[in-house]
């Protein structure tokens, strides 16, 4: 995936600066010779010396000439940029291509390049471009790497000129800017079956025309092209106009993935921090549903799901997966906590309807929050729960009595309530979690009861 931008900068003259601006243009060295011009000019005068005098007044003059002459020198430069991709996980790195065209009839100076990038991506890149002559152009690229998710935005670009003796700069902006976003990082899952996703697989998926009577087929005019074999007699007769019967429509499967953004739920900031790795798995899960044909919704604690359009929230048939995935994941690279302290606005959504499967990433779950997360798997043909443990996931891990076996406890809860629900250490792979879950569920199913501390009903 590619991005671009394109803008023109005009090294012109602008009628508000005037020459103030030409002269805050001044280097150290036009400085430098501006002042020795002066001194030499006054001293001239002071001692009558008419042949320092004409020394003063050239060194005075050449860095106002090459101050004008710089500033009223008329020459358009059109830039653009390119990021690849434009959307790329955190630890990964993207390239940036900056594109210099003069479109003026006049050869340019020197020029220097510079773009704009906020710190995490990376330290500002600058680049020196030699004179370009009339209609020629200039490609550089640099590298931009951030380990955080979020939106960056890059640009705009800045030109800066310079007279062929050093003596003046002028900087020319863009007024154009790009944006870099960086999503979470997507781990391949294994392909596993959990209960009560069974209908968004091959054979197993059902159709809303499969199992329907002759008299329940709902026909529809006949268009250009559709195949004569489906035209529908009994309707035709009596509508008195080819009818033809409708396409089997398959009824994709669900799968809701709950993210837990709650502050206090999670302990920690940075990279490797609780938080990060929830938002990791929420969009691990969301790609690997998607890639399997299901209709995939987010939702987090707030209520709050992605997509927003559609029945029931969920990505409808007439929209691409990529599509999907790619708004799902924009909107996990910007989330952040929230400021609720339950999971009831979340309960509230859910239980409104068949969610199909459900996979949560919990944080830290007191009495009363784990007790809202059974009551959802209710709703819902399966459910999956990974607890992350803020006490093994801060810096230091906690030693407060008895936290261990609360921990132990809201499993418990869970688990009785028919969550396949599994502790998530710190650091630990995903893709692992994700077998272990599935063989938690089988072992489960196959024995028919609650199984111990290291499976679940």
């Amino acid at each position: 995936m590619t991005s671009g931008s394109t803008g023109q900068a005009e090294a012109e003259r602008d009628e508000k600066g005037g020459i103030r601006t030409a002269l805050a243009g001044l280097t150290t060295r036009g400085r430098s010779f501006l002042a020795a011009g002066v001194a030499a000019a006054v001293c001239a005068y002071v001692l009558g010396q008419s042949d320092l005098l004409r020394v003063g007044l050239l060194l005075s003059v050449l860095p106002l000439v090459c101050a004008t002459v710089l500033y009223r020198t008329r020459y358009r430069v059109s830039g653009s940029r390119r990021l690849s991709p434009a959307r790329v996980p955190a630890g990964s790195e993207a390239r940036v291509h900056l594109r210099m065209d003069n479109v003026s009839r006049l050869p340019t100076g020197l020029l220097m390049l510079q773009d704009r990038v906020p710190y995490v991506l990376g330290p500002r890149p600058r680049f020196v471009l030699d004179r370009v002559e009339p209609g020629g152009r200039r490609e550089v690229s640099y590298r931009v790497r951030s380990d955080l998710r979020g939106r960056y935005p890059l640009g705009p670009l800045q030109l800066r000129l310079s007279d062929p003796f050093g003596m003046c700069e002028l900087t020319r902006s863009f007024s154009t800017y790009d944006t870099l976003t960086v999503i979470p990082r997507v781990e391949p899952l294994p392909p596993v079956r959990f209960s009560g996703e069974a209908k968004g697989y091959g054979d197993g998926r059902q159709r809303s025309l499969a199992l329907a009577g002759e008299d329940d087929v709902i026909p529809r005019g006949y268009r250009y092209g559709d195949d004569l074999r489906r035209v529908h007699w009994r309707s035709t007769a009596r509508y008195g106009e080819l009818m033809v019967r409708r396409e089997e429509q398959p009824q994709r499967a669900r799968c809701t993935v709950l993210l837990d953004t709650r502050g206090p739920a999670f302990q920690g900031a940075g990279p490797d921090s609780a938080f990060e790795w929830a938002v990791s798995g929420a969009a691990s899960v969301l790609v690997h549903m998607l890639e399997r044909g299901f209709s995939v919704r987010l939702l987090t604690d707030t209520g709050s799901s992605v997509p927003g359009e559609g029945a029931d929230g969920f990505a409808g048939a007439s929209q691409e997966s990529a599509d999907a995935a790619g708004l799902m994941m924009d909107t996990l690279a910007v989330i952040d906590h929230s400021d609720g302290t339950g999971l009831s606005r979340a309960y509230d959504v859910l239980r409104g309807g068949n969610e199909g499967l459900l996979v949560a990433f919990f944080g830290d779950l007191d009495e009363e929050q784990a007790t809202v997360a059974a009551k959802m798997r209710q709703r819902s043909g399966g459910a999956v729960a990974f607890v992350l443990d803020g006490g093994a996931w801060g810096r230091e891990p906690t030693d407060v009595p008895g936290a261990l076996d609360r921990g132990e406890e809201r499993l418990r809860m869970l688990r009785e309530a028919g969550w396949t629900a599994l502790s998530v250490p710190r650091g630990a792979p995903l893709n692992e979690l994700w077998r272990q879950a599935d063989r938690t569920r089988t072992d489960a199913a196959a024995t028919g009861g609650v199984l111990g501390e290291g499976g679940a009903a």
